[in-house]
């Protein structure tokens, strides 16, 4: 709330509005994600509108069919071609009136001033018109100035994803959808180099940060607001990082000691990476591998934050031959690429970038780098397979039609209740995520 306010004291709340409309522009036209095009939108705002712009986005992706059903039934035609962009800022302005604790005359007056940074000062009488028709139509705010929008048959999910959580998972639909649109929680991974959690949980209370230990993630901690992180305790060496508690767990399911070599494939941007290298001095060099170099960079900058090192290959992990020396791994972690379908909460673009055919496509480009990775594991040694993903296909089908397929292996459970592991949008305040423990037979 402060941090609105501020930024319409500041006198820019129209660039704020202009960047949102922009960034949803380049996300829903241009396929864009909204990590790549918020920052891109906002590089030349202040810290408060670029927080307010960025709030405005997120909001607008976790309720789009809201939000479309209510502008464009105030719309004669549809704004097309190079008017296109004032349909987002449309979406920016009702997503204020309707879900923001901002003050409605502030919120028409700067998205209308919007439009003019936009470049469409000719078009501000029909962004005013608009909103103020939305508004005197709106149902009363309540008392933290919010209304309720239009109800949405799919709560506001794109209908193959609709469709595919409620065929997935028919006793928790509904919970999954209501949890993929809400705000996620703020958690950080304590790094026990430099302290104990309980430890860290002090340094916060001195810093009148309010948190608490997670009970299955030893490392965890969930922040009751989150807040900037230049105000964490020495977060700027390394103390602490920000990773959800689910992604935590791959450091206890991975089974591994000091004394194992081990890979961690898809490892950008090495969260899972450095929580080993945090819990464990290796004997030998802990590797990682990704495609992406761009994403690399982001590894080699974690991994100077915190003071640690591995040997990273920028190669396709498939493509063995390429950047594999021959020597067998006693630990092979897998972070597989996937449809992300557990962190809609934290990426709410997701749904509107994600395709039903994608899932196919990721599916079979699993299937192909578990094949491919598992002559590089040492007889008697073991893989954790990972994703991010709530879907069948990519988690529990995949690895067992990879046990059907590969005689050598055998699946360990994760643990005394689960042969896998499907954790859900919101089990105990964490991310969706899937693991699966595989050894391959001596």
């Amino acid at each position: 709330m402060s941090q609105q306010k501020n930024s319409e004291s500041s006198g820019h709340g129209a660039h704020s509005r202009a960047a949102a409309a922009n960034a949803l522009f380049q996300v829903l036209e241009k396929g864009e994600s909204l990590s790549t095009a918020l920052p891109h939108a906002t590089s030349k705002l202040s810290d408060a509108d670029k927080r307010l712009a960025s709030a405005i986005s997120y909001g607008v992706l976790r309720v789009l069919p809201s939000l479309n059903r209510l502008v464009g039934a105030k719309l004669d035609k549809p704004l097309k071609g190079k008017l296109k962009v004032l349909h987002y800022l449309l979406l920016v302005g009702a997503y204020q009136l309707y879900c923001q604790r901002i003050k409605d005359h502030a919120a028409v007056s700067a998205t209308v001033e919007a439009a003019q940074v936009l470049g469409k000062r000719n078009h501000k009488g029909l962004i005013n018109g608009i909103l103020r028709q939305l508004l005197r139509e709106a149902p009363a705010a309540d008392e933290s100035q919010q209304r309720e929008l239009p109800d949405d048959a799919m709560q506001n999910h794109p209908r193959w994803l609709f469709d595919s959580i409620k065929n997935d998972h028919p006793e928790h639909a509904s919970d999954i959808l209501t949890e993929n649109n809400a705000h996620p929680p703020m958690w950080l991974r304590v790094n026990c180099r430099h302290s104990s959690r309980d430890e860290y949980l002090k340094q916060l209370q001195n810093s009148g940060i309010a948190a608490e230990p997670d009970n299955q993630a030893a490392d965890a901690i969930r922040l009751q607001s989150p807040c900037p992180v230049e105000k964490l305790p020495g977060f700027a060496d390394g103390h602490a990082s920000v990773q959800d508690r689910s992604a935590q767990l791959a450091a206890d399911y991975l089974n591994v000691n000091a004394s194992h070599r081990v890979l961690d494939c898809c490892a950008a941007p090495g969260g899972k990476l450095l929580h080993l290298l945090e819990r464990h001095s290796f004997e030998l060099p802990v590797q990682a591998i990704d495609i992406d170099p761009k994403r690399l960079d982001r590894v080699d900058e974690n991994l100077e934050r915190a003071g640690l090192s591995a040997i990273i290959h920028c190669a396709d992990v498939a493509a063995t031959s390429d950047w594999w020396d021959g020597e067998p791994f006693d630990r092979i972690l897998l972070d597989a690429p996937c449809s992300a379908t557990g962190v809609i909460r934290r990426h709410p673009d997701i749904k509107w970038l994600r395709r039903a055919d994608d899932i196919n496509d990721l599916a079979s480009l699993q299937s192909d780098i578990l094949k491919s990775l598992w002559p590089l594991l040492k007889p008697g040694g073991e893989l954790l397979y990972a994703t991010c993903s709530i879907l069948r296909q990519e988690n529990q089908t995949q690895i067992e039609s990879f046990l059907q397929q590969q005689s050598g292996a055998s699946l360990i459970p994760i643990d005394a209740d689960n042969e896998m592991l499907q954790l859900l949008p919101g089990d105990y305040n964490g991310d969706g995520f899937f693991y699966a423990r595989l050894k391959k037979v001596e």
